[in-house]
């Protein structure tokens, strides 16, 4: 049965925010049918957006601003900070929020009551990425799993990720189990869902937006669309950080002794050339199973870029 008001600890990491994270933490506490507390840690700012989450929080019992932690240098650090840091006890769900999108008064109702109907543990959803201009984009992750996904993907946008208190909890164990190894994990919701993943929970990702998701030039991520996008992608790859995350990612959810994974972990000329043959279940969208095939065969052949 489905809680009536179900309670969510809203994890929301701020860095320079001022102009948007009023209008996000006014979406987050509109939310319909739903107990919401929004914690929130910032990394330290020059724009004021310290002082003025302290007096918003100092207004709404509902906000949360934790204690200054220092710098963090980056999102990822600064979630698992809060997962770190915030006591999950009386909370049905834990989200996760940006300080720079819109979210829809329904998002957290869906996602409580999809994770009851589907009995799933994670959730995401689909957004609809708009910019400045009035240009909007809908962003589509809601492409059918595959075996391997989860070590080369994450389920989409972090700030539509939704879990409940199982999944949750072993997630903090496993943050506090691995809190130095975490340091060097650039996208934390790529992690989340590894992590869910591989432990053998269920993870639904729903087709129909639940936000409004907001581009600026200050995105740490943004939207992936167009030839741009496809070239950053591929400077990721040539400067060797999106291997070594792979390589990061799938020793921390334990999954390097794999049978499977064995055969590329090592990610020589021959082993990407054998990878490249399973892109049809490392990636879920087939215009990424073909890119991650070209690449593979790209860096056994050309090299990854040395520092």
């Amino acid at each position: 049965m489905p809680v009536k008001h179900p309670k969510v600890a809203v994890l929301l990491a701020a860095y320079n925010g001022m102009q948007w994270i009023e209008e996000q933490l006014a979406s987050i506490l509109d939310q319909s049918a739903i107990d919401v507390t929004v914690y929130i840690s910032i990394d330290p700012s020059t724009d004021g957006t310290e002082v003025w989450c302290a007096e918003f929080a100092n207004c709404h019992q509902s906000i949360v601003l934790l204690p200054a932690a220092g710098s963090f240098g980056g999102a990822s650090r600064n979630f698992f900070r809060l997962i770190r840091d915030v006591d999950f006890d009386g909370y049905d769900l834990i989200a996760f929020s940006d300080q720079d999108d819109v979210w829809h008064t329904d998002k957290l109702k869906r996602a409580s009551e999809v994770i009851c109907a589907r009995e799933v543990d994670g959730y995401s959803s689909n957004v609809t990425a708009f910019w400045q201009n009035g240009k909007t984009h809908l962003l589509d992750k809601a492409q059918p799993q595959v075996t391997w996904d989860y070590l080369f993907e994450a389920a989409g946008p972090g700030c539509t990720y939704v879990l409940n208190k199982k999944l949750a909890m072993q997630l903090k164990a496993s943050v506090l189990a691995h809190w130095q190894e975490l340091q060097g994990v650039s996208l934390h919701d790529w992690y989340f869902y590894a992590f869910a993943r591989s432990q053998g929970f269920k993870w639904f990702t729903d087709p129909v937006p639940a936000m409004q998701y907001r581009q600026h030039e200050s995105n740490q991520v943004g939207a992936n669309i167009g030839i741009g996008s496809l070239f950053m992608r591929y400077k990721t790859i040539y400067d060797g950080w999106w291997f070594s995350q792979v390589q990061l990612i799938t020793a921390l959810v334990g999954k390097e002794t794999d049978p499977f994974v064995r055969r590329w972990f090592r990610l020589g000329r021959i082993q990407l050339m054998l990878l490249s043959f399973s892109a049809w279940k490392c990636r879920r969208r087939l215009r990424d199973k073909l890119f991650f095939f070209l690449i593979c065969w790209a860096t056994a052949m050309i090299g990854k870029k040395t520092k």
